[in-house]
């Protein structure tokens, strides 16, 4: 490919639902502008962009690809997108390194669930939009009816740039909107004069001068409107909708002149940059370096792969980066230019180029990569994964390489996490739905060789008291030795949030010879020495404590961590020749196991704010079905465009299948997110059976 200039590039992404055609037009840009010799096919596993073997397979793409070609001058860097929500990430990803996204839309299907998300996701990350009509040559295609559901969901301001000649198996051509002929065919369903009146109203709505011009009856030339649409879909004003069928090759010519003339060049998408501390606009023209890390890829055959976009500046290869996140210098090494699974050395990138890194270890994904210290773009904000899996290894031998095939997965894919839950002891991988951690289970297996266990979670319940007990315990143990000898009398009791601060309960609670207590902010849980008269020597309670903390981790009623209490020492007895840190480390701790037991014990579970986006339509299945779950409503709003927005608190245990349910309710239009918001206390008929059953657990342990 010829030397690139910033001026000449144009970024671009394809968004939108599955199976509208993405990766098929994309082979197809391909073919036309000479990059490949024939069109390849995701039917027939053919494709230049689905390469990966799971592809191949789902006959859709899971993961986001950069190709590039040339046309009109122009070098269109397109980055192909998964259309299924379970990739998201990818999407967002590819959003954050291009300045126009083209979502695309199957002319017989209309708007779908991921159409929407999409067309959401690339407003939010501030890019142009332009619509694609794709697969006009479906049957039963209504043309001006779907154009009238695209303007009343994404609203007026997408107008068409052109206009099909005929549907179904009669698309023949498509009609120009800006310049429209004089000789118009029939089978033309939308009148491209009437569509040229409201496309003039969105190109000279973003320009004073050219509308003051306009409504003074001057006519604008060509060149003035081809810029101003540039200026209008920056603006927001305008986003075109363009009709094709990759299928038979009608409207692809003039969604490469579109590509060329219409999409946004770099620079025409405002960036900042913190400079210490300081927002700064980023200046494409600059020659200070700022680049970032869109994507990761890990290729079996070429390592690491760090997809870079830069936005100023240029990267040199064999130069030195700084990189905020690591603190230190990096040394860049091979410098790739990228186009599918194809690979080519250069030396340079300029601002406006997407280039990879290989080898690259220590780089993830939203590192910015600039010139001087103090310079860093703001991290790339992912969907947070919602559906979560415990995980191990299924043999000793996947056991040692079970953490390393996790890590690559999680430096590929944002919206994959690992984390090991102390609590449960379980290492669990959340992801955006079944599906998706479907896939990097076979990922694991295709490529690192490791067969995994999975099975849904444990919920981290946790245990206290809702009331206060006495008590106290002997541990005497004599061998043929010095034996173990140690007694201690403790008060276990309830501690609430109403008291506020620690300081404040124990002037509330005015406890008699406090000595000293030691509050652990996290559990709301606090030890209180008031022993008298050397009772318990001062050496050993320390050792008092870490038995009472070891009981707290093994829980007491069902096996979760004990919180919200106070354990108050107040007498005890040793021994001068058997008492020792053992023995009262192990009287504490069945001290607590039967004072707790006897001072109302009660289950805790955790509560989590849950967001749910649902469908007007929806709305009264999705509410009732949160009754079910024991939800409480806290709140909606409105979403626009037909979705409300549900708040409510809920049980973390009623959640862990809710993506498949809402799904189910939804038709695959629902959506959700949750966070941690706090405990309460489980309802008695529920404790009973969490008990049972942890008790069954223990039983099949032994």
């Amino acid at each position: 490919m010829a030397d690139v200039t910033t001026q000449n590039i144009r970024n671009v992404a394809f968004v939108g639902h599955g199976a509208t055609g993405k990766t098929t037009l994309a082979d197809l840009l391909l073919f036309k502008t000479g990059v490949a010799s024939r069109a390849g096919s995701v039917d027939d596993g053919s494709s230049l962009l689905d390469t990966d073997d799971e592809e191949k397979d789902r006959n859709s793409s899971i993961s986001s690809t950069v190709i590039q070609f040339e046309h009109g001058g122009k070098t269109v860097q397109l980055i192909d997108t998964p259309g299924f929500p379970d990739f998201s990430g990818q999407m967002v990803g590819a959003l954050a390194a291009v300045e126009t996204a083209v979502v695309v839309i199957s002319a017989g299907a209309g708007i779908e669930v991921n159409t929407r998300r999409a067309f959401n996701a690339a407003g939010d990350a501030g890019v142009g939009r332009m619509i694609l009509v794709n697969k006009c040559d479906m049957d039963n295609v209504q043309f001006s009816e779907l154009i009238a559901e695209i303007q009343d969901v994404f609203g007026h301001r997408c107008v068409p740039l052109n206009v099909p000649v005929g549907t179904g198996s009669g698309f023949s051509g498509v009609i120009g909107t800006l310049e429209v002929p004089d000789d118009v065919p029939d089978g033309v369903e939308l009148d491209p004069a009437e569509v040229n009146q409201a496309l003039m109203d969105a190109i000279v709505e973003a320009d004073e001068e050219l509308m003051e011009r306009f409504l003074e009856g001057e006519t604008l030339s060509q060149d003035e409107l081809s810029s101003g649409i540039k200026t209008a879909i920056a603006a927001g004003t305008l986003i075109p909708i363009l009709c094709s069928s990759s299928k038979t090759d009608v409207g692809v010519d003039e969604l490469l002149e579109a590509l060329g003339g219409c999409c946004l060049a770099p620079g025409d998408v405002s960036r900042t940059v913190s400079v210490d501390g300081e927002d700064v606009e980023v200046e494409t023209g600059s020659d200070r370096l700022v680049a970032q890390v869109f994507k990761t890829r890990i290729d079996p055959f070429v390592s690491k792969m760090s997809f870079i976009r830069v936005f100023s500046g240029t990267l040199k290869k064999d130069s030195s980066v700084q990189v905020p996140r690591i603190g230190k210098p990096v040394k860049i090494g091979q410098l790739l230019s990228v186009n599918g699974a194809e690979q080519d050395n250069v030396d340079q990138a300029v601002a406006g180029r997407i280039v990879a890194l290989v080898k690259m270890e220590d780089l993830k994904v939203s590192d910015t990569l600039a010139s001087a210290t103090g310079v860093e773009l703001a991290a790339i904000q992912f969907p947070q994964p919602m559906v979560g899996l415990a995980v191990e290894p299924k043999s000793q031998a996947d056991q040692t390489k079970i953490s390393g095939a996790l890590q690559k997965i999680e430096d590929e894919d944002s919206t994959f996490q690992v984390h090991r839950q102390s609590q449960t002891k379980e290492m669990v991988m959340m992801g955006m739905s079944e599906l998706h951690l479907q896939v990097i289970e076979n990922r694991m297996s295709s490529r690192d060789k490791v067969e995994v266990v999975t099975r849904a979670p444990k919920i981290p319940y946790r245990e206290t008291v809702s009331g206060s007990s006495e008590g106290s315990y002997r541990h005497k143990k004599q061998t043929g030795g010095a034996g173990q000898f140690a007694e201690v009398h403790f008060k276990v009791q309830s501690l609430t949030q109403d008291f506020g601060e620690p300081e404040e309960f124990f002037i509330k609670a005015n406890f008699e010879n406090l000595r000293s207590f030691n509050y652990d902010d996290d559990l709301n849980y606090c030890f209180i020495d008031r022993v008298t008269g050397g009772s318990v020597p001062n050496n050993f309670i320390p050792a008092v404590e870490k038995g009472i903390r070891e009981r707290m981790e093994q829980g007491v009623i069902a096996g979760y961590q004990v919180q919200d209490c106070t354990c108050e020492l107040f007498f005890g007895k040793d021994h001068p020749v058997d008492s020792n840190e053992t023995a009262f480390k192990t009287a504490a701790n069945r001290c607590f196991r039967e004072v707790f037991q006897q001072a109302n014990p009660v289950l805790l579970e955790p509560i989590v704010k849950l967001e749910i986006t649902v469908p007007d339509s929806h709305l009264g299945d999705v509410t009732s079905d949160l009754n079910t779950r024991r939800g409480r409503m806290e709140g909606m709003d409105n979403a626009g465009g037909g979705f409300q927005v549900l708040k409510a608190n809920v049980p973390l245990s009623e959640v862990t299948t809710y993506s498949r349910s809402l799904s189910s309710m939804t038709g695959g239009q629902g959506s959700y997110t949750y966070e941690f918001s706090h405990y309460e206390p489980v309802p008695p008929q529920e404790q009973s059976k969490i008990v049972a059953a942890s008790k069954r657990s223990d039983d099949d342990d032994e």
